[in-house]
């Protein structure tokens, strides 16, 4: 993927649901949510073992979002195992086609699974796979707040 790519994502989309965010403030996760919502992001967590971060509600899956907020994600920002990803990914597809408003699915630094990848690419979606969503914005913004 292009570093004009990744610019228009970071550019157009400002609706994240955050896929394995936790409430640990050392942990990179809670990390990039903190900064992107720094950044104007509206995020969205989604981790079955929290019930808030960062004064966000957190859900168990992206299917218990309620629908007024799912119909509002652009992008599916992933913190899991690779192994974990394709659920994530079927349910990233059925938004998108319940509500045509997802278009990205980001697997962060670390997370590669070509198989999920294909089957998003296949319904549409832009992948971004083995990149920090952090890094990128900061790398592009310029911004020391990282």
């Amino acid at each position: 993927m292009s570093q004009g790519e990744i610019k228009q994502i970071l550019t157009t989309y400002k609706v994240v649901a955050i896929v394995g965010m936790s409430d640990t403030i050392g942990k990179h996760s809670y990390r990039v949510g903190s900064y992107l919502k720094r950044h104007a992001y509206q995020i969205i967590p989604v981790n079955p073992t929290i019930g808030k971060v960062l004064g966000c509600k957190s859900y168990r899956t992206l299917l218990d979002i309620p629908e007024r907020i799912q119909k509002t994600i652009e992008v599916v920002i992933i913190f899991r195992k690779p192994e974990d990803v394709p659920p994530i990914v079927e349910q990233a597809l059925k938004l998108k086609a319940r509500f045509g408003r997802l278009c990205v699915v980001w697997m962060q630094v670390g997370i590669v699974n070509e198989e999920a990848a294909q089957t998003a690419l296949q319904a549409g979606l832009v992948v971004v796979m083995d990149k920090c969503i952090m890094a990128e914005h900061h790398r592009l913004t310029k911004d020391v707040s990282i």
